[in-house]
């Protein structure tokens, strides 16, 4: 599990920073809008580490804890620009 943490926290680090990166460059509305495509793609990217490594065992709960870590990022982005004016 401990590689698996490895990669969890990686693509946790990829949509926090892409979240920070749409913040910073889009509109409110286009950033909120454009959270679903990091939601998205971290899922993809889990099932393409799936599909590609050698071993099955602990998919769910890879894929749980990548979309909970990346569902609360995208929550606290989400609230970060509902409350700033």
């Amino acid at each position: 599990m401990n590689k698996d943490w490895l990669a969890i926290g990686l693509i946790w680090g990829l949509v926090a920073l892409g979240a920070v990166l749409v913040i910073l460059n889009f509109s409110q509305g286009d950033a909120i809008r454009s959270f679903g495509v990091f939601a998205a793609g971290s899922i993809a990217i889990v099932s393409m580490i799936h599909l590609f490594s050698s071993h099955s065992k602990g998919i769910v709960r890879r894929l749980i804890y990548v979309s909970g870590g990346t569902y609360a990022i995208l929550a606290l982005a989400g609230l970060y620009i509902l409350l700033t004016p």
